[in-house]
Protein backbone atom coordinates (compact mmCIF):
# COMPACT_ATOMS: atom_id res chain seq x y z
CA UNK A 1 0.00 0.00 0.00
CA UNK A 2 1.53 3.19 -0.99
CA UNK A 3 1.37 5.68 1.59
CA UNK A 4 2.61 8.37 -0.60
CA UNK A 5 0.37 7.74 -3.40
CA UNK A 6 -2.50 7.63 -0.58
CA UNK A 7 -1.90 11.26 0.92
CA UNK A 8 -4.90 13.97 -0.47
CA UNK A 9 -2.70 16.92 -1.52
CA UNK A 10 -4.38 20.40 -0.07
CA UNK A 11 -4.75 23.08 -3.09
CA UNK A 12 -3.20 26.32 -1.41
CA UNK A 13 -4.87 29.39 -1.32
CA UNK A 14 -4.58 31.75 -4.74
CA UNK A 15 -3.53 27.85 -6.71
CA UNK A 16 -6.30 26.80 -9.16
CA UNK A 17 -5.84 23.32 -10.48
CA UNK A 18 -7.89 21.82 -13.55
CA UNK A 19 -7.87 17.86 -15.00
CA UNK A 20 -7.94 17.94 -18.98
CA UNK A 21 -8.14 14.95 -21.42
CA UNK A 22 -5.49 12.40 -21.46
CA UNK A 23 -4.62 13.32 -17.68
CA UNK A 24 -3.00 16.54 -17.76
CA UNK A 25 -2.79 18.52 -14.95
CA UNK A 26 -2.86 22.17 -15.30
CA UNK A 27 -1.95 24.09 -12.13
CA UNK A 28 -1.86 27.88 -11.93
CA UNK A 29 -0.73 29.81 -9.46
CA UNK A 30 0.67 33.52 -8.22
CA UNK A 31 4.66 32.52 -9.17
CA UNK A 32 3.20 31.40 -12.60
CA UNK A 33 1.15 28.22 -14.79
CA UNK A 34 2.72 24.56 -14.66
CA UNK A 35 1.82 21.81 -16.99
CA UNK A 36 2.53 18.04 -17.11
CA UNK A 37 0.57 14.61 -18.22
CA UNK A 38 0.26 11.74 -16.47
CA UNK A 39 0.10 7.90 -17.53
CA UNK A 40 -3.48 6.88 -17.52
CA UNK A 41 -3.10 3.98 -15.23
CA UNK A 42 -3.62 6.33 -12.34
CA UNK A 43 -6.88 8.43 -11.81
CA UNK A 44 -6.32 11.58 -10.51
CA UNK A 45 -9.42 13.61 -8.79
CA UNK A 46 -9.94 16.80 -7.39
CA UNK A 47 -12.29 16.99 -4.84
CA UNK A 48 -12.80 19.21 -1.62
CA UNK A 49 -9.80 21.43 -2.04
CA UNK A 50 -7.10 18.69 -2.73
CA UNK A 51 -6.05 16.49 -5.34
CA UNK A 52 -6.18 12.61 -4.62
CA UNK A 53 -4.69 9.82 -7.19
CA UNK A 54 -5.75 6.28 -7.31
CA UNK A 55 -3.87 3.38 -9.43
CA UNK A 56 -6.57 1.08 -11.39
CA UNK A 57 -4.59 -2.05 -10.90
CA UNK A 58 -2.62 -3.90 -8.32
CA UNK A 59 0.53 -4.51 -10.83
CA UNK A 60 4.14 -3.27 -9.71
CA UNK A 61 4.90 -0.96 -12.37
CA UNK A 62 1.12 0.60 -11.54
CA UNK A 63 2.33 0.90 -7.99
CA UNK A 64 5.20 2.64 -8.72
CA UNK A 65 3.66 5.06 -10.64
CA UNK A 66 0.95 5.96 -8.02
CA UNK A 67 3.49 7.65 -5.26
CA UNK A 68 5.44 9.15 -8.17
CA UNK A 69 2.30 10.72 -9.81
CA UNK A 70 1.39 11.99 -6.13
CA UNK A 71 5.06 13.23 -5.78
CA UNK A 72 4.77 15.19 -8.67
CA UNK A 73 1.94 17.12 -8.31
CA UNK A 74 2.86 18.22 -5.05
CA UNK A 75 5.96 19.39 -6.45
CA UNK A 76 3.84 21.36 -8.79
CA UNK A 77 1.80 22.60 -6.27
CA UNK A 78 4.67 24.12 -3.91
CA UNK A 79 6.15 25.39 -7.38
CA UNK A 80 3.15 27.74 -8.10
CA UNK A 81 2.74 28.97 -4.85
CA UNK A 82 6.28 29.36 -3.06
CA UNK A 83 9.15 28.64 -5.50
CA UNK A 84 11.51 26.35 -5.61
CA UNK A 85 15.62 28.22 -4.91
CA UNK A 86 18.90 26.42 -4.66
CA UNK A 87 22.23 28.24 -3.92
CA UNK A 88 25.89 27.13 -5.51
CA UNK A 89 28.88 28.52 -3.51
CA UNK A 90 32.33 28.60 -5.54
CA UNK A 91 35.34 27.63 -3.81
CA UNK A 92 38.46 28.04 -4.80
CA UNK A 93 40.96 31.13 -5.51
CA UNK A 94 40.08 33.25 -8.94
CA UNK A 95 37.03 30.75 -9.07
CA UNK A 96 34.07 33.44 -9.66
CA UNK A 97 30.95 33.57 -11.67
CA UNK A 98 29.67 36.51 -13.47
CA UNK A 99 25.93 37.30 -14.90
CA UNK A 100 25.88 38.48 -18.93
CA UNK A 101 22.59 38.60 -20.14
CA UNK A 102 20.99 35.09 -20.44
CA UNK A 103 23.98 33.69 -19.59
CA UNK A 104 26.62 32.86 -16.48
CA UNK A 105 30.25 33.23 -17.37
CA UNK A 106 32.46 31.01 -15.23
CA UNK A 107 36.00 30.86 -13.93
CA UNK A 108 37.08 27.94 -12.98
CA UNK A 109 40.53 27.92 -13.38
CA UNK A 110 40.73 26.65 -16.97
CA UNK A 111 42.63 27.89 -19.73
CA UNK A 112 39.00 29.77 -20.81
CA UNK A 113 35.94 30.81 -19.47
CA UNK A 114 32.86 28.47 -19.43
CA UNK A 115 29.55 29.90 -20.37
CA UNK A 116 26.33 28.49 -19.35
CA UNK A 117 22.72 29.42 -21.04
CA UNK A 118 20.55 29.73 -18.90
CA UNK A 119 17.41 28.44 -19.92
CA UNK A 120 13.89 29.94 -20.02
CA UNK A 121 11.91 29.18 -16.74
CA UNK A 122 14.60 29.87 -14.36
CA UNK A 123 16.04 32.84 -12.74
CA UNK A 124 19.33 33.21 -11.93
CA UNK A 125 21.06 35.72 -9.15
CA UNK A 126 24.70 36.46 -8.84
CA UNK A 127 24.92 38.52 -5.44
CA UNK A 128 28.69 38.00 -4.94
CA UNK A 129 30.91 36.65 -7.30
CA UNK A 130 30.97 33.42 -4.98
CA UNK A 131 27.64 32.44 -4.70
CA UNK A 132 24.96 31.51 -7.48
CA UNK A 133 21.11 31.44 -6.70
CA UNK A 134 19.01 29.77 -8.59
CA UNK A 135 15.70 29.91 -8.73
CA UNK A 136 12.00 28.79 -10.60
CA UNK A 137 8.69 27.16 -10.40
CA UNK A 138 10.05 23.85 -11.96
CA UNK A 139 11.50 21.58 -9.21
CA UNK A 140 13.29 19.41 -11.83
CA UNK A 141 14.65 22.42 -14.13
CA UNK A 142 15.77 24.01 -11.16
CA UNK A 143 17.67 20.91 -9.75
CA UNK A 144 18.79 20.35 -13.44
CA UNK A 145 20.24 23.78 -13.84
CA UNK A 146 22.10 23.52 -10.61
CA UNK A 147 23.33 20.24 -11.65
CA UNK A 148 24.72 21.27 -14.52
CA UNK A 149 26.37 24.26 -13.36
CA UNK A 150 28.15 22.02 -10.56
CA UNK A 151 29.46 19.71 -13.45
CA UNK A 152 31.70 21.81 -14.85
CA UNK A 153 33.77 21.77 -11.83
CA UNK A 154 32.91 19.18 -9.11
CA UNK A 155 34.38 19.79 -5.58
CA UNK A 156 37.47 17.86 -5.37
CA UNK A 157 38.33 16.19 -1.59
CA UNK A 158 41.69 17.48 -1.40
CA UNK A 159 41.33 21.27 -0.83
CA UNK A 160 37.16 21.63 -1.61
CA UNK A 161 37.59 23.33 -4.90
CA UNK A 162 35.08 23.23 -6.94
CA UNK A 163 31.19 24.48 -7.56
CA UNK A 164 29.20 22.88 -4.22
CA UNK A 165 25.90 23.16 -3.01
CA UNK A 166 25.61 25.58 -0.23
CA UNK A 167 24.36 22.73 2.02
CA UNK A 168 26.60 20.28 0.84
CA UNK A 169 29.41 18.73 3.20
CA UNK A 170 32.46 17.63 1.63
CA UNK A 171 34.21 14.94 2.73
CA UNK A 172 37.99 15.97 3.09
CA UNK A 173 40.73 13.58 2.59
CA UNK A 174 44.43 13.37 3.58
CA UNK A 175 47.31 14.09 1.07
CA UNK A 176 50.19 12.07 0.36
CA UNK A 177 52.20 13.42 3.28
CA UNK A 178 49.99 12.18 5.77
CA UNK A 179 50.94 8.77 5.20
CA UNK A 180 54.85 9.04 6.19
Amino acid sequence: MSRIGNRVLKIPAGVEARIEENNTVIIKGPKGELKQSFSPLISIAIEEGGISTKRSNEIKHTKQLHGTTNSLISGMLVGVSVGYKIELDIVGVGYRAALAGDKINLSLGYSHPVAYQIPKGVTVEIPKPIKIIVTGIDKQLVGQVCANIRAYKKPEPYKGKGIKYSDEKIIRKEGKSAGK
